[in-house]
Order: C-alpha cells, then sequence, then structure tokens
C-alpha cells in the first residue's frame, strides 16, 4: 500500500472478510486513502470502476477469498472493454488449505482469464522476499494505467495468524519504483532522466542479446566498460569491452573496489549468477534497454525502463552523454587483460570444459554462427570465452532449457547458410538426438561438439552435491546414461571424430562440413578445473601493481 499512494492511488473499496485481513487493517490505517466498505461485492467493484472511470487512477478493489471473488467478475470485464484502471486484489488461502475441502475455498488462479491486462500471484509474504514488495505494486499500478488502461488481478495468499504487527517497510526509490519510457521512437526529451541519472556517475554497460554494436558508441562517450555476454555480438578486441566480468568479479578485492554508481543493462541478461549478484548487492541506479516491452527485472531493481529502438536510443544517449574520469575504465580495462592472459595461459595446460569453450571461441571464423547450449556451455563460453568478433552467437535462453538445441543448430544453419559450430554437453545432445536424423541431407555445414562427462555435471556446482548422499546424488542429478556418441553418429550417418586435446577440437571447428566432435571429460573433476581456472585469474587480477 505504501508504494501505490506513492504512484497515486487515493481510494479503497473493501468488501468485508477474514481472510483479506492484512490488507484491510494497513488500507484502513493509512489516512492518504479514502476507504469504502460495501457489503456486496458486486457493488462494490462496481464502486470501484466508477472510481478509475472518472479519475484515471485505479482503486484497489479487495475481497476475502472463495466466492467472493467471483462477484467481481462483471465489473472487471466491463473495465476491461472501457479501458478503466482496477487494481484487483483477491485474498486466498495458503497452499496447504487448496484441494483438501477447506472452507471458503476455490481455485482463484487467473480467476478472470483474458479480461485483465496483468494476473500475479506472489505467493505466501516472506521476509526473504521483502525487497521484491514495491516492484510488485509498481508493476501492478503500470499494467493498470499503462498502454491501454484495465483491471490488474493479484491474488494475495495470507497464513494465519492474520493480524500481528508489520515490520519495517523496504526502503522507498526516489519518485516512481519504476519509470517506462516506450515508443518505436523514443526521443531526446524522453531520455533526459536517463542521462542526468548518466552525468558524472562511474557506471557499467551489461550488453546481453539485443545489443546492438552501438553500445561502443555509448561507452566511449560516457567512459564505461561493457561487460558482454557471449550473445551480445560485440565480444571484440576493444578498449571499452570486458568479456571476463564473472571471473574478474569473483576477485572480491576488485569487486569492492570497483563498485559503479550506475548500471545500464541492456538485452537480455548474461548467464553469471556472479555478476548478478554483484549488482543485486550494490547501491546503484539500474537502467533496463530494451526492444521488446516484456519485463527484464529479475532483481526487481530497475529504475527506469528504455522499450524501443535499442540502436536508436544508444546512439541519442551518446550524444547526450558526457565522459567520467579515465581511470574508471582503465582500471576494468587492465583487469580484463590480465585474466584473458591468465585463461590463455591455464587453457593451454589442461584439458578440460573451459579449455574447449576456449578453443572453440579462438577458431570461430568471421560471420560464422555459434549455438551454445545452455548448462555448462553456455557459462564457460561467458565466463571464459576468447572474443568472437563478427561471429553471430545464439542460444535459447528465454527458458533456459537444453531440450531441442541439436535441431536449433541445425535450423541456424539452414537460415544463415554460413558454417555453423554447436557446443553442447552430453545430456542436451541427447536430449535431441533426433536432430541428426536426415541432416547430411540438408546442405548444411555444421560442426557439432558435444562436450560428453556422462551426465549432468552443472549439479555439481550446486548446493545439493555437498548436502545429498553420493549414490542419491548419481542417481538424481548425476544422471550417468554411459550412451556410445560414435555408435550414435554412426547410427545417423554423421562422420564422426573423438577429439583428445583443445588443439583438435579448434582444427575440427576449422574443418568444413557436417561432423560430430565427442571431447571426453572427467564430470568429477570438473569442479576443480574451474575452482582452479578462476583462483588463477583472481590471482592475476589481484597482483597488479
Amino acid at each position: 500500500m505504501d508504494e501505490w499512494i506513492l504512484q497515486g492511488v487515493a481510494h479503497a473499496v473493501i468488501a468485508p472478510g477474514s481472510r483479506s485481513t492484512p490488507l484491510a487493517l494497513e488500507l484502513c490505517g493509512r489516512s492518504e486513502i479514502s476507504v469504502h466498505v460495501f457489503h456486496d461485492e458486486r457493488s462494490a467493484s462496481f464502486a470501484a470502476l466508477g472510481i478509475g472511470l472518472d479519475s484515471g487512477i485505479p482503486a484497489v478493489l479487495l475481497c476475502t477469498s472463495g466466492t467472493a471473488a467471483t462477484h467481481f467478475h462483471a465489473a472487471v470485464a466491463e473495465a476491461d472493454l472501457s479501458n478503466v484502471p482496477m487494481i484487483v486484489c483477491t485474498a486466498d488461502r495458503p497452499p496447504e488449505l487448496r484441494d483438501v475441502g477447506a472452507p471458503q475455498t476455490i481455485d482463484q488462479t487467473n480467476l478472470f482469464g483474458n479480461k485483465v491486462r496483468w494476473f500475479h500471484d506472489p505467493g505466501v509474504a516472506s521476509e526473504d522476499a521483502r525487497h521484491t514488495w514495491r516492484s510488485l505494486a509498481s508493476r501492478t499500478f503500470s499494467n493498470a494505467v499503462s498502454g491501454r488502461p484495465g483491471p490488474v488481478h493479484v491474488n494475495l495468499p495470507f497464513r494465519e495468524p492474520l493480524v500481528g504487527v508489520a515490520t519495517a517497510l523496504p526502503p522507498t526509490h526516489n519518485g516512481k519504483y519504476s519509470q517506462v519510457i516506450q515508443g518505436n521512437s523514443v526521443d531526446k526529451n524522453s531520455l533526459a532522466q536517463v542521462v542526468a541519472i548518466c552525468a558524472e556517475s562511474v557506471g557499467v554497460i551489461v550488453a546481453g542479446r539485443g545489443c546492438t554494436r552501438s553500445v561502443i558508441q555509448l561507452a566511449q562517450s560516457l567512459g564505461w566498460p561493457v561487460l558482454a555476454d557471449a550473445r551480445s555480438g560485440v565480444r571484440e578486441l576493444l578498449p571499452e569491452i570486458v568479456i571476463g566480468f564473472d571471473p574478474i568479479l569473483r576477485s572480491t578485492v576488485f569487486a569492492s573496489q570497483n563498485q559503479p554508481e550506475v548500471v545500464i543493462r541492456i538485452g537480455e541478461p548474461p548467464a553469471s549468477k556472479v555478476l548478478s549478484q554483484w549488482i543485486s548487492q550494490l547501491d546503484a541506479r539500474i537502467i533496463q534497454i530494451q526492444s521488446y516491452d516484456n519485463v527484464i527485472d529479475p532483481d526487481h531493481s530497475v529504475e527506469h525502463t528504455v522499450i524501443g529502438d535499442v540502436d536508436a536510443i544508444l546512439l541519442d544517449l551518446s550524444s547526450l552523454a558526457t565522459p567520467c574520469k579515465s581511470e574508471w575504465l582503465r582500471g576494468w580495462r587492465t583487469a580484463d587483460d590480465a585474466a584473458q592472459k591468465a585463461i590463455t595461459a591455464w587453457a593451454s595446460l589442461n584439458k578440460s570444459e573451459p579449455s574447449v569453450a576456449r578453443a572453440i571461441t579462438e577458431e570461430l571464423s568471421a560471420h560464422s554462427r555459434f549455438v551454445v547450449s545452455s548448462s555448462m556451455p553456455i557459462r564457460d563460453v561467458e565466463w571464459f570465452g576468447a572474443p568472437t568478433p563478427n561471429v553471430v552467437v545464439h542460444s535459447n535462453r528465454g527458458a533456459n532449457g537444453i531440450d531441442g538445441v541439436v535441431s536449433t543448430a541445425v535450423g541456424v544453419a539452414l537460415a544463415s547458410g554460413s558454417p555453423t559450430t554447436l557446443l553442447i554437453g552430453d545430456v542436451a545432445a541427447l536430449h535431441d538426438a533426433n536432430g541428426l536424423l536426415g541432416i547430411m541431407k540438408r546442405s548444411i555445414d555444421l560442426t557439432i561438439v558435444v562436450s560428453n562427462n556422462d551426465g549432468g555435471s552443472i549439479f555439481s556446482f550446486l548446493p545439493q552435491a555437498a548436502t545429498v548422499d553420493r549414490a542419491t546424488f548419481e542417481t538424481v542429478y548425476g544422471t550417468p546414461h554411459g550412451v556410445s556418441f560414435a555408435s550414435l553418429a554412426d547410427a545417423y550417418g554423421v562422420p564422426y571424430l573423438l577429439a583428445d586435446s583443445a588443439i583438435e577440437v579448434g582444427k575440427a571447428v576449422r574443418a568444413r562440413g557436417t561432423k560430430l566432435v565427442e571431447v571426453k571429460s572427467q564430470r568429477g573433476e570438473n569442479v576443480a578445473d574451474h575452482e582452479a581456472l578462476n583462483a588463477s585469474i583472481v590471482a592475476a587480477i589481484e597482483n597488479l601493481e
């Protein structure tokens, strides 16, 4: 409610009930809100409709759980078709009381179907999620009033006791929680707030899928580094481009001494958890720039979202930006140079999965395509890959699944007509083995590099590896399969090569023609390899004079 008040909400309409007690008491306790109680839910909902209709500002409409919420339906339908903003809050039983015959409990999930602009159920309130509450409230309000106004439904399960003393509120932000600047062509006047935030500040630009080369010009204008992920299209040998950001930020010394005041995120986020956690812990202002209007804010921290032609937005920002102190970029540049030297040296001496990623990226030819599977391959390429100038990199990171990756690479090769390389883990390759069916008749140039450690190695990096007994871990997470990829390739008529070193992998990538290249590794050694490589990079950075 505190955030809705900041956004401009002035009225609440309440239909009495018990389960809605926490929010009802808060509404009644705020002098900024005019509270209107209606015994009948249908009347309450149409009163809320009238408030939104006249004022253009949504009223909060609240009821208890069960059939009470169904009586809102007619007013919600009218608000939908008449484009009237409304924030519909339905209290609900917690999950453990659903589907067990508990009184006053129905399925309230998507109760109003496609008649609402947005539906969300954040689950039972938890202190662990308190940092998300303001952004949830802000997004609710924004969806009710932005673009085509209309009703928004928030389903709020409350667990008993329903009364108590509220703890301290999460901190407020300057003005509204998140400003959205949207349009096919965002004019310079609309970007004034973003420019003002960046002025005389040190910052970083996080470039992901959806970025364009104009980010280089923006970085030069600001004097900021670009933390470029594998899919950004700008992993080049330029002073502004930093590609080893994940291992660099594993240095607690560097991470603490180089904290930005502003973070500009462009497009989709990188895979690096180290980067995302570092950003979430910063006292920095976050700006998101993207082409589409889907929400990209997993940390619930974005202050400004700019939606439109990314290239034009970056160029406009570049023309308005002023540079910060030169030593800011110099520190990042020096760290990345040290990181890249350390990666090259370590990879040349050690056979490992990171070494394979390094070897492939070093050998990709200009204008070729590189498809990277989710799980460990995308992380190894992002963290330890070499610069890939003029290489188009693809990865299915929308849902981060490992299904259909072979077929995705086939499709990329068919559409581009360019030499294409796929780096994929063994489990993902088996998920889509039928992607090899008929592949030799498709007139494509596709090199499939399978990193085979006989199971799911990414789980060895997770807490389960230390807490689950070994036998259970192998059964549930390790999932060894024992499949012969030589036999698999032979079954589909695909030329096969077993590469014993990163050098042989590099040669296979340079060679033209469709083929399957297997690189075997030990799953049990993978965590130690990553730890050793990261340690060498951190040491190189912290030993800089």
